[in-house]
């Protein structure tokens, strides 16, 4: 069974996060989103809130690819998730030559760390590179208007945060 992990806060999931979980649900049989407790970054949602979106999102992306799309918490090093959940590949999201070079260095220490486990990258659709969490947080706390960068459900989410 080929799995992967995709790490990521998903705060909140977006219409970018999504391409990609779609993208990547095809390489493989179980896709495991793993939804990173990062208590420095300061997430708007609770971790609870952030595992109910990404599966409700994901589970019509599940029934459409075939694949098991799952939520993962976790708050160790992004190697030992891979582990934990039987993970060959980790796959990233690329949007810009920014990310990459951040990203580039990821994969050295991950590769040192066990080489065994590939990583896999994804370039954002370009409908979607300009998508980043942080920006759509900011965009709804000043009420604008974020329905080009997220589903409904979240946008939903996210106007009941600021309201």
């Amino acid at each position: 069974m080929r799995i992967a992990l995709y790490p990521g806060t998903f705060d909140p999931i977006t219409l970018g996060h999504i391409d990609i979980i779609r993208r990547a649900a095809v390489l493989v049989d179980r896709l495991v989103l793993g939804v990173a407790i990062n208590r420095d970054k300061g997430p708007l949602f609770t971790l609870e809130e952030r595992v109910e979106m990404i599966e409700t999102e994901c589970a019509k992306l599940s029934k459409l690819t075939g694949t098991e799309i799952v939520a993962h918490p976790f708050e160790n090093l992004l190697i030992d998730c891979a582990h934990d959940v039987g993970a060959q590949l980790i796959v990233r999201g690329l949007r810009a030559v920014a990310d990459f070079e951040y990203e580039f260095q990821m994969v050295g220490m991950n590769r040192a760390l066990d080489s065994s486990v590939e990583t896999v990258f994804l370039m954002a659709d370009a409908g979607h590179q300009a998508i980043a969490s942080k920006l759509v947080k900011e965009i709804a706390r000043l009420d604008g208007d974020v329905t080009k960068f997220v589903t409904p459900p979240v946008r939903e989410a996210l106007l009941a945060k600021f309201a």
